[in-house]
């Protein structure tokens, strides 16, 4: 009678090592988006409404006179709210708060500090965000990412070489993990009347992220 070699019918066992590849581009940034917020407040909404609109009017020109485009500035978001106290246990209407928020689209990177200090010369009372961004980041992004699955090759091998595997050279799965839009700052600004408020812009780390499964 035939016997069949058993081991040779059991199928080929598939072995991998998964790995996470990391690569980061550091870049220049080249605009900034500054939030700037007046509010005011009033025990009639309309007088509220009003002396916002006025505020905001000489917030806008003087930043126009700053030679900021028109079209890089725009409203963000408008608005009206009552405010409240509570005395014993009981809500009890104080006034209205009228917000007008508008964000500022900034070239010249240097020019930051001078425009928070003119707008709250101006009547502006919130500076409520400040983000450095880049244009063209998404070339940033694919260097990033080439660097991840460069990174990711080299701690396969050195797996492989380490545990004395077979290792197969082509990669059987990638998977590239989203990551967030890069945001390098973001703050309160405070506004000293004697000296131009300091803003850092530094660099914005663009980050990519791949999972890598070789075959062994």
């Amino acid at each position: 009678m035939y016997y069949a070699n058993v081991s040779q019918q059991l199928p080929h066992t598939s072995r991998v090592i998964e790995v996470t590849g990391n690569g980061k581009v550091m870049a220049n940034p080249n605009y900034v988006q500054i939030q700037i917020e007046v509010q005011t407040r009033g025990k009639n909404v309309q007088e509220a409404q009003q002396e916002n609109a006025i505020i905001m009017n000489r917030v806008i020109q003087s930043l126009l006179a700053l030679h900021i485009p028109r079209e890089n500035i725009q409203t963000a978001f408008y608005t009206i709210s009552p405010v409240y106290d509570y005395e014993d246990g009981k809500q009890i209407f104080k006034d209205y708060e009228v917000t007008n928020a508008i964000t500022v689209k900034v070239k010249n990177t240097s020019q930051i500090g001078e425009i928070i200090d003119t707008a709250v010369e101006n009547g502006a009372n919130r500076i409520s965000s400040i983000q450095f961004n880049i244009d063209n980041v998404d070339a940033y992004y694919q260097q990033a990412l080439s660097l991840a699955l460069q990174n990711a090759q080299m701690k396969a091998t050195t797996i492989a070489e380490t545990m004395h595997l077979p290792l197969q050279p082509q990669p059987i799965e990638i998977v590239e993990e989203l990551e967030k839009a890069p945001v390098l700052y973001r703050s309160m600004a405070m506004v000293d009347s004697k000296i131009s408020t300091p803003i850092e812009q530094g660099q914005i780390a663009i980050n990519a992220t791949v999972r890598v499964k070789f075959q062994y």
